[in-house]
């Protein structure tokens, strides 16, 4: 199974478009140590041939051109793609913005949770996907799923679970106070198997919090890719960009007695990578003081064109 991290940044990607703190100003100035990210979505296939977006970020244009393998065939009809089938964990708009990309009469088959696909569905401008073409089809909680294709078994299987999350900004219900509309479904992580040998990987590109429920799952893993948005959960307040700190959010900080590298620290993962960084978090910057704290502690911070083998 190949795994390829198509963009490792959150919403506004690395440096976002109006960001002028100190890390997106490295970016700007072509810092080598301030690497350009687009923003979270991951490529998965078991053959090389047909591809399995997790998120389809705002990005996927450019994503697609970085990726030869994500492209048209030389030799294949005027209208085709390896790209046969998106999961969705959430209904942000840089993990549902890029289906408006993937327009033209594509087949496709889009997974999410019954609440995130209320959500596509209650915006017509999803449309532009039209029905005759694009299956979307409702992924049930904690039972695995094969990922096909049409008539297409694509060799994985998906098995989405509910994690601490928060309900998408833009379907916020300020009169729902603290919990903001949030359910089950809001938010999911997703553990990605492939069939022929067994081995799976958990992608939680959001998340709140580590409960019980998701110590017992994740502990033991192969590997897991992690929520990064931010180092510290007043990063965004202390840096004069937002007064909402990354609770709020609906995301946990890296660094913290509550955050997860103390969190996930235990739990005897193999290799643990953090995706969806944001452009104010320090951590993305090579060399810097919490780079290394990330690195001690056994974590990789993702870059675009990663690539993991399992």
């Amino acid at each position: 199974m190949l795994i390829k991290v198509l963009g490792s940044a959150a919403g506004g990607g690395f440096p976002q478009w109006n960001c002028n703190a100190e890390t997106s100003r490295r970016a700007w100035a072509g810092d080598p140590r301030a690497r350009a990210r687009t923003q979270s979505s991951l490529a998965v296939s078991c053959d090389g041939e047909a591809w399995l977006l997790l998120n389809a970020s705002p990005d996927i244009r450019q994503q697609i051109a970085a990726n030869k393998q994500l492209q048209p065939r030389v030799d294949g009809p005027r209208r085709q793609s390896p790209i046969r089938a998106i999961i969705l964990t959430n209904a942000d708009v840089d993990h549902v913005a890029g289906l408006l990309s993937l327009r033209e009469r594509q087949p496709l088959t889009i997974y999410a949770s019954d609440r995130v696909l209320r959500a596509i569905s209650a915006n017509s401008i999803f449309d532009v996907l039209s029905p005759d073409h694009v299956a979307r089809l409702p992924l049930t909680m904690e039972c695995p799923t094969p990922v096909r294709h049409r008539n297409d078994d694509l060799g994985l299987t998906v098995e989405p679970f509910a994690v601490p999350g928060k309900i998408a900004l833009y379907l916020e219900d300020p009169s729902a106070g603290a919990a903001l509309g949030t359910r089950d479904g809001d938010t999911v992580g997703l553990k990605i198997t492939e069939a022929a040998s067994g081995r799976s990987f958990y992608y939680l590109p959001a998340c709140a919090a580590v409960d019980t429920p998701l110590r017992h799952r994740l502990r033991g893993s192969a590997l897991v890719f992690f929520d990064g948005t931010l180092y510290s959960d007043d990063e965004l307040i202390r840096q004069g960009l937002s007064d909402k700190t990354g609770q709020r959010m609906g995301h946990m900080s890296m660094s913290g007695i509550n955050g997860s590298m103390a969190s996930l620290a235990d739990l005897d993962i193999g290799r643990r990578i953090y995706v969806h960084i944001n452009t104010s978090n320090p951590a993305l910057i090579e060399g810097s003081v919490e780079r290394a704290a990330v690195e001690r502690a056994g974590w990789e911070i993702a870059y675009d064109g990663m690539e993991v083998r399992l």
